[in-house]
């Protein structure tokens, strides 16, 4: 599955942001997509995951539920990430990421992803 994420940007802290990832290819098998996120300096990081045929099995990391919102549209073969509330520690490159055997294995670790986009640069100024 290939990944191309955009929609990042500069937001002042406190507005909101959304990020859009396109996949092309097979997703028959996709288990799962999900947002990662690294910051400078900083190792990559897990911001959230959704179920792909399901829509289910949503989760976010502590630091943004209840702020950002993950979704996907399976027929545009899609996922967002809407990020609302956006503080400076939210400055990051974004990643969308697909894998197909995620079962068993911690969906937290970037290391458990196979398919991975560009990134799309997100900074949020105080």
């Amino acid at each position: 599955v290939q990944l191309q994420a955009c929609g990042g940007g500069l937001v002042q802290a406190g507005g909101s942001l959304r990020l859009s990832c396109a996949a092309s290819g097979d997703t028959t098998s996709t288990d799962v997509m999900g947002w990662f996120r690294q910051a400078p300096g900083e190792q990559r990081e897990f911001v959230a995951i959704i179920g792909w045929a399901s829509g289910n099995s949503i989760y976010y990391s502590n630091s943004v539920r209840g702020r950002f919102t993950i979704s996907r549209d399976v027929a545009k073969n899609m996922i967002y990430l809407q990020m609302d509330r956006l503080k400076p520690e939210d400055t990051a490159v974004y990643y969308c990421a697909a894998e197909s055997g995620i079962t068993g294995k911690n969906p937290t670790n970037d290391y458990n992803w196979h398919d991975w986009g560009q990134g799309t640069q997100v900074t949020v100024s105080s």
